[in-house]
């Protein structure tokens, strides 16, 4: 007899495999492509914002950074004197009105030794444009002014005016602003100089200094009268 030869048959799969069809394939993709765009959406968004916030933030401290400068130059101010070629008498230096100011301090931006002349006025020019314009140049033993109309002026806040008044003392008992100094007049500094930077447009704020004059009376120079003179 011949051996039984028997037949295994493999069994079936009962979830057979089969491939996804076009339509579920596209679909997929259209998913996909959506949830990549409203993920570039969202980051494109916020990449905006913080942009935004960034620029803002900037411009913030550019102002801060240009008002603490001058702060500091005004904190240091001196008494720095010349020899007047109209009157051939020793004057000090300090040219202020309610819209601009002149004067000299130990302060220079560059951080150069000696004593640096400062000039600020608001600047409404279509050439250089609108705001706080601002020249320094070296003082020397001289009038400044000549060199300080020689420089080009550096806008530091536009869309910006101002508004300076001057700290004097009449008498023991009073002390009152005005709103002009001339040191070639009062043969000293005030006590102290407030500035108001006034916003031109809408979405600027305004800031606002006061900058006590410690060295504000010359050496050798006497003030011209208690009027002038911040106390004696």
């Amino acid at each position: 007899m011949s051996p039984e030869i028997r037949r295994f048959k493999e069994p079936r799969a009962k979830n057979p495999q089969r491939g996804f069809t076009l339509i579920e394939v596209l679909l997929a993709l259209a998913l996909t492509a959506l949830l990549l765009t409203l993920l570039s959406t969202g980051m494109y968004v916020v990449a905006r914002d913080w942009n935004d916030n960034t620029e803002r933030l900037d411009a913030k401290l550019d102002e801060s950074l240009a008002i603490l400068q001058i702060e500091r130059a005004l904190i240091a101010a001196f008494p720095h004197s010349f020899n007047s070629t109209e009157t051939l008498l020793r004057e000090v230096y300090f040219d202020g009105e309610d819209d601009r100011l002149s004067w000299v301090s130990t302060v220079s931006p560059q951080r150069l030794a000696g004593l640096t002349a400062w000039s600020i006025d608001a600047v409404s020019d279509e050439g250089i444009g609108e705001g706080i314009g601002v020249r320094t140049a070296p003082a020397f033993s001289d009038d400044p002014s000549a060199r300080l109309d020689n420089v080009e002026t550096r806008i530091i806040l536009p869309g910006y005016d101002l508004e300076i008044s001057y700290l004097r003392e009449p008498n023991a008992l009073t002390r009152e602003w005005t709103d002009e100094w001339l040191g070639s007049e009062q043969g000293a500094l005030p006590l102290a100089v407030h500035i108001l930077f006034r916003a031109t447009g809408a979405e600027g704020s305004d800031y606002e200094l006061i900058a006590p004059i410690k060295a504000w009376r010359h050496r050798s120079i006497m003030p011209n009268s208690l009027g002038a003179g911040l106390g004696q």
